[in-house]
């Protein structure tokens, strides 16, 4: 059986002069080596195969198409344009392995990189049939198709097989985790849209919007006279200060009463103050 050193610390009593610390010291040991994976040493083997025929493919079927494309454009755009034909279903065959957990999306995948291998492999025989006939047409388009094939048999074989309940089951934790996700674009939207409304709303009340309005009832040290608006929903510091300042407050420290009321229960005074000099 095979075996390898491997050093490693511990912790050893050591005393000088009748007093024991623990100290620590090396310790050289050897362990048995794991067997041999052959099966994983054949997948990496299978996937350099399969990264070898991918990019010696693309650069064939880009120099083939390219040619064709260059005899009506110039040859950079060409070129750049011959590339995306094999990337096309190389990117669907990425897609497809990506998605092998959800095999409703990863069969649209699948279709779309047959497609796209289709019109490449068809653009190869074209090429190869005006530059030397039917045969090397046929010749050069099946080296696409010999790639996708080797592509699609690694990835059937590495693809985990799921029954009908698991991929529902997958489906559904997928779709609970995008719900999550969904939910903070929207909610940011919401607080957004119910800002504007609030700010709308005090543009065209006649009370707040004229030019010197009667807020001598109002007194903000004691909470007498008419109250400050109460903001509907979720509402940040920046907001509900801009609103105490429409309402005539400027006091830093009613108007961080009035933070803490209804945005921040532990909002920062140099957080209100910074933005009471911007309002």
């Amino acid at each position: 059986m095979k075996t390898r050193r491997i050093t490693r610390e511990r912790l050893v009593p050591h005393t000088l002069d009748g007093k024991t610390r623990m100290v620590s010291d090396e310790e050289v040991i050897e362990v048995p080596l794991p067997p041999r994976d052959w099966d994983q040493i054949g997948i990496n083997v299978v996937t350099a195969i399969v990264a070898l025929a991918l990019l010696g493919c693309m650069g064939f079927s880009t120099a083939s198409i390219g040619d064709l494309l260059s005899r009506v454009t110039p040859a950079p755009a060409a070129y750049g344009a011959a590339a995306l034909f094999d990337l096309a279903w190389i990117g669907c065959s990425i897609i497809e392995w990506l998605a092998r957990y959800t095999p409703d999306r990863a069969k649209k995948a699948r279709t779309g990189g047959y497609v796209a291998l289709a019109v490449a492999m068809g653009a190869v025989a074209a090429h190869g049939w005006i530059a030397g006939g039917v045969a090397t047409g046929l010749v050069g388009a099946a080296a696409s198709g010999l790639a996708k094939g080797l592509w699609a048999v690694a990835l059937d074989y590495q693809a985990a097989p799921l029954s009908k309940r698991d991929a529902e089951f997958f489906d559904q934790e997928l779709s609970e985790a995008a719900v999550e996700l969904a939910r903070i674009p929207v909610r940011r939207r919401v607080t957004r849209a119910r800002a504007l409304a609030e700010g709308e709303r005090r543009a065209l009340d006649p009370d707040h919007g004229s030019a010197d309005p009667d807020r001598s009832g109002a007194d903000p040290q004691s909470g007498s006279g008419d109250p400050l608006p109460n903001l509907t929903g979720p509402t940040s510091v920046k907001q509900a200060v801009l609103t105490a300042t429409d309402s005539g407050i400027h006091d830093p420290d009613a108007v961080l009463r009035y933070v803490r009321q209804v945005a921040d229960a532990n909002a920062k005074p140099d957080t209100v103050n910074r933005y009471l000099r911007g309002a």
